[in-house]
């Protein structure tokens, strides 16, 4: 079965990660993903532990695309890339505002080739205003939307970070659910369109559910820091971490019986949802102390047994072994030519109509301009003066 986005073409200018794994995410959709580099290649290509030319984070953000290599400070490089767009369902840029106008490639001059064409603009902060000229990466973003305030140490109250490039990778599935969007617009009005999306205004709304809710009613602001205690829901068992919640009045019963401490259930302090909330810090330490006496499997099934959200702390090589992993698919293994054997972890929204997959492996520097370009119909001698 094709994909859902067989017959799409994007064309992916972006670098590092969230242009690249927004337009991955199309790739393993069945979009017929083309990325399109300088000379000097995407900046990913050189982070990281390598093997045959390519680093790790660089296969993992840039599967399943064709790649191309073009000077597109030159003529012949232009020239090929105008075919190309003419060919194009989808552009997805993200340098700085103003930067693909200066190649030539803007929205305004992309739209007089393909007038129908979906041209996604993705930013660091906006295009106008104090930070907007400002190279970005992840860290920067986290500073400034909250995150940091949100991952403070509960006990010092330093700001953290993510230990991951998080800001791209939500501004990535941002990305890619508004091309869908615009795709299935474009079905039925026959109209592109240009998607403007920044990695601060993606991070905000990603957060805001829980993450802003104390200045969510105007007026009755509050500091939610003050209520959160410095305990998180990870619990320490007598031979390893757990993790274990019990929100509503069902759960709670539940955690109580499991730990033997039937007493709590009629506590005032615990007896409903609102009070275990006002006295978070003591549930949670009460908790802790008992949950401190048990096996980490003993505790774990009688966990279970009762109703109550509950799991081990899986370090990332537990998850290479771990049983609902292995039983999800979650974690594939793929054999390339001149690669070897690499590990990913599959397109997580599968489909009964519609294949989702990785059909191919991050493309080299340039690996693919022979293919695309004849394709639109270049000789031999008209694609090696591309680069």
């Amino acid at each position: 079965m094709p994909g859902p986005l067989d017959g799409v073409r994007v064309l992916d200018f972006s670098t590092m990660v969230s242009g690249p794994v927004a337009a991955r995410m199309l790739a393993d959709q069945g979009a017929d993903v083309i990325k399109v580099e300088s000379p000097n290649g995407d900046e990913m290509r050189k982070i990281g532990n390598q093997r045959n030319g390519l680093t790790a984070g660089f296969m993992s953000c840039n599967r399943g695309k064709r790649g191309i290599c073009l000077d597109l400070k030159a003529e012949p490089g232009k020239a090929a890339l105008r075919s190309l767009v003419e060919t194009a369902d989808v552009i997805i840029q993200n340098f700085r505002p103003g930067a693909m106008d200066r190649m030539g490639f803007g929205e305004e001059a992309v739209r007089t080739i393909n007038k129908d064409i979906i041209y996604v603009s993705i930013s660091g902060f906006g295009e106008e205003g104090p930070y907007a000229h400002q190279r970005v990466y992840d860290p920067v973003i986290q500073a400034l939307c909250g995150a940091t305030d949100i991952q403070a140490d509960r006990d010092t109250g330093r700001p953290k970070m993510f230990r991951i490039i998080i800001a791209d990778k939500v501004t990535s599935l941002t990305a890619a659910q508004a091309v869908s969007s615009a795709l299935y617009a474009r079905e039925k009005t026959g109209n592109g369109d240009h998607i403007r999306l920044s990695m601060l205004d993606a991070m905000v709304s990603f957060f805001w559910p829980e993450g802003m809710s104390g200045i969510t009613f105007v007026g009755d602001e509050i500091d939610v820091t003050k209520f959160q205690g410095t305990m998180d829901l990870i619990y320490e068992t007598r031979n390893g971490y757990i993790t274990a919640g019990a929100v509503s009045d069902a759960e709670w019963r539940g955690m109580c019986n499991a730990l033997e401490k039937t007493e709590w259930i009629d506590d005032e302090r615990f007896a409903t949802t609102t009070d275990r909330f006002k006295n978070a810090e003591l549930r949670k330490q009460m908790t802790a102390a008992e949950i401190a006496t048990w096996d980490r499997d003993e505790i774990l099934k009688r966990l279970d047994a009762e109703g109550v959200p509950s799991a081990p702390l899986l370090t990332r090589l537990d998850l290479l072994e771990d049983e609902q992993i292995a039983i999800n698919g979650t974690i594939e293994i793929y054999e390339w030519e001149g690669h070897g054997r690499i590990r990913q972890a599959r397109p997580a929204a599968s489909f009964d109509e519609h294949t989702s997959g990785i059909t191919r492996a991050a493309p080299l520097l340039g690996e693919h301009n022979s293919e695309v370009l004849g394709e639109l119909g270049l000789s031999g001698a008209e694609i090696a003066a591309v680069t």
